[in-house]
């Protein structure tokens, strides 16, 4: 079972919020869950670029912290599915926030990174 390394600080919340949706995926399986529950394959297709092992440590955490539901269906061969919880659900105003802000500074990092 994975255990965080350095614990979660629950004085600070910022530091709490974080903690929830800091790694590079996490946020963008969220937004991937806002309209619809997906299976594991769907969310692979969804996020290309993150490996598999990548993507299913993340969607574990989320569920571990009630973000995320997994429902797995008694059927041959199995089958589940995630759907974004009510908790998972109040983070997207934060997510529309910064993906308001990237949309209005595009620019600024295309002239610096290179568009790609």
């Amino acid at each position: 079972m994975y255990e965080r390394k350095i614990p979660v600080d629950l004085s600070c919340p910022l530091r709490l919020t974080m903690s929830l949706i800091d790694s590079k995926w996490k946020s963008c399986i969220l937004d991937e869950l806002r309209d619809a529950a997906l299976r594991p394959s769907e969310l692979h297709k969804a996020l290309p670029e993150a490996t598999p092992r990548v993507l299913d440590l993340q969607l574990k955490e989320l569920v571990d912290d009630g973000l995320v539901a997994k429902t797995i269906y008694p059927e041959l061969p199995p089958r589940s599915e995630y759907a974004i919880t009510e908790l998972g659900r109040s983070l997207l105003p934060i997510l529309d926030s910064m993906i308001a802000w990237g949309e209005a500074n595009r620019e600024l990092f295309e002239a610096k990174y290179g568009r790609r």
